[in-house]
């Protein structure tokens, strides 16, 4: 029909401006945007399309999260990462087992709960072992220890470190003997501390600090060839103190750090009691 008639005359017919028959969508260059997303995943390998989306954000990126997936699939950037598990909790043991006191807990501020777990790093030749307690309402790390042995003073040790910023008003673990040893249980009594364990067999009561330990294997152990206890010891401490603590948003924050979420709280609790 355009062959036979002219341009003017078609469009006219058909009730479009002539702009609309001359225009040609262009092809949108990605490229740069392929390379953001590239290095956000890169820096970050278990970070979702969302997350992602959050991050280039914070990058001054102007963008969408269905763009995002869509180019991330395009790119073949959505695999997980799969690891043999080693089990660090024995719970065969006689000494007392506490109530779980969190259950039904609103958790509203810092420093209300602590949570606690233990977690393994492969060498080559063999195993160290990483207990870390965290702030469950804020994600802060509140205190970590690496150790060469899955004892007593592997948990004890990360919890005195602890202590030594604040302490909480509950400490939640599972009933592990670590948690539950006596000079680890006097620790926390002699400090004012109560006391909460997850029910036997229920892992999923200490979820928060288990979702920690996930990101830990999935986005630094995991990652990293360690030359020894002491390379391990630099590089998980700086994963915890300083990306974890200060660099990686969480979608639970509101896609803010654990610090930043901590002291935007505190500062706003601050600015209502002085107008209170």
């Amino acid at each position: 029909m355009v062959s036979e008639y002219p341009i003017k005359t078609v469009c006219n017919i058909l009730e479009i401006p002539r702009s609309t028959f001359y225009y040609r969508p262009k092809l949108q260059d990605e490229s740069e945007l392929e390379n953001a997303i590239l290095e956000v995943a890169g820096a970050w390998p278990a970070y979702g399309y969302r997350r992602i989306t959050k991050q280039l954000h914070r990058e001054d990126w102007n963008i969408n999260h269905k763009r995002v997936y869509r180019i991330m699939q395009k790119m073949g950037l959505q695999g997980q990462i799969k690891r043999q598990k080693r089990c660090t909790t024995n719970s065969q043991h006689y000494f007392r087992r506490f109530p779980n006191l969190i259950k039904e807990l609103t958790i509203n501020r810092p420093d209300q709960v602590w949570a606690s777990d233990i977690t393994y790093v492969r060498f080559n030749r063999g195993f160290v072992y990483l207990a870390v307690i965290m702030d469950v309402f804020t994600r802060c790390i509140r205190g970590w220890h690496l150790s060469r042995n899955l004892d007593q003073e592997l948990a004890l040790t990360a919890l005195q470190k602890a202590l030594k910023k604040g302490k909480p008003e509950i400490h939640h673990s599972d009933q592990g003997l670590q948690y539950a040893a006596r000079e680890y249980i006097n620790t926390l009594q002699t400090a004012g501390v109560k006391i909460s364990m997850a029910d036997l067999g229920a892992a999923w009561q200490n979820g928060h600090v288990e979702r920690l330990i996930r990101t830990i294997k999935e986005e630094e152990i995991d990652l990293t060839e360690y030359q020894d206890y002491w390379d391990a010891y630099r590089q998980i401490g700086t994963f915890l103190e300083d990306v974890y603590m200060r660099k990686r948003i969480h979608s639970s924050l509101d896609y803010q750090t654990p610090a930043e979420f901590e002291t935007f709280w505190l500062k706003q609790l601050s600015a209502a009691h002085v107008f209170s």
